[in-house]
């Protein structure tokens, strides 16, 4: 644990990576205080004595303000996550992943935070036909979910100082299992269409797509917490491990799942196709991903055959779109 930061705050983190996050945390041995929606329970985070779990809307600073005001660092990982959910209501996702950002970063900033680190995308590269999409290419993102991404990096930018060291991850698409789990991301789409349809379309097919394990995930924000001011501040780093097309995602699906599984194509117009390099992390930082795509796989395979999902197919408990209509958030 750095000494530095004893106390977080961490907005979403009873979301997919934040469930998986919260525990690594604080059996490091921080301070954590989530401030979260709550909207997929408050049991994926069990209960620690070092623990706080507050249900708030990061759209209300006031709420906020109440709880981020003895915090070290701040984790941003609240947003309406990736393209289908922005678009079921753009209004709501413009409300939360843009016009709240900047007066969070305010907040932090004045409440004495030193540390805040934000997790952007990787779609904010857009479609790049260099071999190496690295941090210092310009940033073209197709939609508004990556576009307002791209946009809080900038306002990001304009608070970092000696005193409040800001850090952006562009993380590439999680996958694996969580105790807040998502299946509506590729890989766990189909790993899940895998198992219990026995086939997998794929759409289009050659669009890439970087993935990132969710164990990995969690260790490059840990990593991050560990570092020195001077090693991060306003620092971009891409993190992800593989670069696959989605017609080689389903082969390695198909791999761990059964041979028996078919895979069926259909012609797409989403001409989103992403991939990044993760050399500079790697080489500033020393931080390295462990985990495959295919152990990712494995592990949601392992996940359904213990039943620790229920009804995975339609259950909108995994489906972040599902739940939004279903509770009609706003």
């Amino acid at each position: 644990m750095n000494p530095k930061f004893k106390k977080l705050f961490i907005t979403g983190g009873a979301g997919y990576v934040g469930a998986c996050l919260v525990p690594k945390l604080l059996e490091a041995g921080y301070q954590v205080t989530v401030f979260d929606l709550m909207i997929y329970g408050q049991d994926v985070l069990s209960d620690h004595p070092n623990l706080t779990k507050v249900r708030g809307d990061i759209r209300d600073i006031n709420a906020m303000e109440q709880h981020i005001c003895s915090s070290d660092a701040v984790i941003h990982l609240a947003c309406i996550s990736n393209d289908p959910s922005f678009e079921l209501n753009p209004s709501l996702g413009k409300s939360i992943n843009l016009d709240s950002f900047e007066p969070l970063v305010q907040l932090s900033r004045n409440s004495g935070v030193k540390r805040f680190i934000y997790a952007s995308s990787s779609s904010v590269y857009g479609v790049k036909k260099e071999s190496k999409v690295t941090e210092e290419l310009s940033l073209e993102p197709l939609t508004d979910y990556s576009k307002f991404k791209a946009e809080c990096e900038v306002i990001l930018q304009r608070y970092s100082d000696d005193s409040f060291t800001t850090v952006t991850l562009r993380p590439a698409t999680v996958c694996g299992y969580s105790p807040r789990q998502r299946l509506d991301v590729v890989v766990n789409i189909l790993t899940n269409l895998a198992y219990h349809k026995r086939m997998m379309t794929v759409f289009g097919g050659d669009q890439l797509r970087p993935n990132i394990h969710i164990s990995d995930m969690v260790d490059a924000y840990l990593k991050i917490l560990d570092c020195a001011d001077e090693e991060v501040n306003s620092e971009i780093f891409n993190v992800g491990s593989q670069n696959h097309s989605v017609n080689e995602l389903a082969q390695i699906v198909r791999e761990i799942v059964g041979v028996d599984v078919e895979i069926s194509s259909e012609i797409s117009n989403d001409n989103r196709s992403y991939h990044i390099s993760s050399d500079k992390i790697r080489s500033k930082i020393g931080f390295s991903t462990q985990l495959s795509v295919k152990q990712a796989s494995q592990e949601l395979v392992s996940a359904f055959e213990n039943r620790k999902l229920i009804d995975p197919l339609d259950n909108p408990l995994y489906f972040n779109i599902k739940m939004m209509q279903k509770i009609n958030l706003r």
